[in-house]
């Protein structure tokens, strides 16, 4: 969980205190940025936290309070930079390779650092304000489009997100990045071409009411705490893909869904679901039985929908993400 920065005992003042309240007003959104830059929320808290140790450290720097947001940014912007020097780029199981079937060997897991990792909303995404930009929020944190992003280089990224994404003038970002407005603008047309060439447009979930999403999610629950497959799959549509990070692996269509639940994911047989939100879809935690009365930590499944069906279901078995989204570590009956 986030770890807020205190200013040192031998120092704090009032000021201190005030000082520390603003920083923190501005944890959430660095935190989408860096999450958006680097796909991982726990690289991003590493990245916010450093930011906010960088900022104590070079307080006296900062000349007008007016610019402390811009400020943030720029030093989010060198640590991101910083923290993208490895040539890893994070990926979907559907970015790496092609679709599988139900009843193939499940791959060998890749490491954490090969995945794009989910985000809980509450941590990236204002809570309130008005409903259309709430919604344009929930699309820019979108696995597909975060995990676009990654074939952007650092800097090309930094642009096309502080420009398209959180609509700071070209001149601002340039002044941001101690370049040229002229600058700017090319890396954010290199950058709109790379997008444009992966097609995201044809991959965007349809725009689903809250209420549906709620009713679909609940149905969603319901039959996999039955084991209900029959029904389950009734609710995906026609080419609805599946995946399973760590390990590199997808399939496509409700009939492989059913054959891996009913055949290697025969296990999950009995697990209890409980509702949550990650980047901007429904999503659910699920627990695995391990023991009479007792469920651990399995998986967070995010569920995109489109259309009044669920189209993907993305399942992330990193037990360790369950107290990161603020999530019970243990289930007892």
């Amino acid at each position: 969980m986030a770890t807020r920065i205190d200013a040192p005992a031998t120092q704090a003042r009032p000021a201190d205190h005030a000082l520390e309240a603003e920083l923190e007003r501005h944890r959430r959104e660095l935190t989408g940025y860096s999450y958006r830059m680097l796909g991982s929320w726990f690289e991003a808290e590493d990245a916010v936290q450093e930011t906010m140790v960088r900022a104590w450290r070079s307080l006296d720097a900062l000349q007008a309070r007016p610019a402390l947001r811009s400020w943030l940014y720029r030093i989010a912007t060198n640590v991101c930079v910083d923290m993208l020097q490895s040539p890893q780029r994070r990926a979907r199981p559907m970015d790496l390779v092609e679709s599988t079937t139900a009843d193939s060997a499940l791959p060998v897991p890749l490491p954490e650092s090969a995945w794009v990792q989910p985000v809980p909303d509450g941590q990236v995404l204002a809570s309130d304000g008005d409903p259309a930009e709430v919604a344009a929020a929930r699309e820019t944190i979108r696995l597909a489009f975060v995990a676009a992003l990654q074939h952007l280089p650092a800097r090309q990224r930094a642009v096309l997100i502080l420009r398209e994404v959180l609509r700071w003038q070209a001149s601002e970002v340039a002044e941001l990045l101690d370049t040229t407005t002229a600058s700017v603008n090319s890396a954010l047309q290199r950058a709109r071409a790379t997008l444009d060439a992966l097609d995201l447009d044809s991959a965007a979930p349809l725009s689903v009411d809250d209420d549906e999403q709620a009713a679909l999610l609940a149905r969603y629950v319901d039959c996999f705490e039955r084991y209900d497959i029959t029904a389950l799959v009734s609710l995906l549509h026609e080419d609805a893909t599946f995946s399973m990070p760590p390990h590199p692996m997808w399939l496509r269509g409700p009939e492989e869904v059913a054959g891996w639940m009913l055949g290697t994911g025969a296990g999950c047989e009995g697990s209890r679901l409980i509702p949550t939100r990650a980047n901007g879809c429904p999503a659910v935690a699920i627990y695995k039985p391990a023991g009479p009365g007792v469920h651990e930590p399995f998986n967070i499944a995010l569920l995109e929908i489109s259309g009044g069906r669920i189209a993907a279901i993305h399942h992330y078995l990193f037990p360790e993400l369950f107290e990161a989204f603020g999530l019970p570590t243990r289930l007892e009956a």
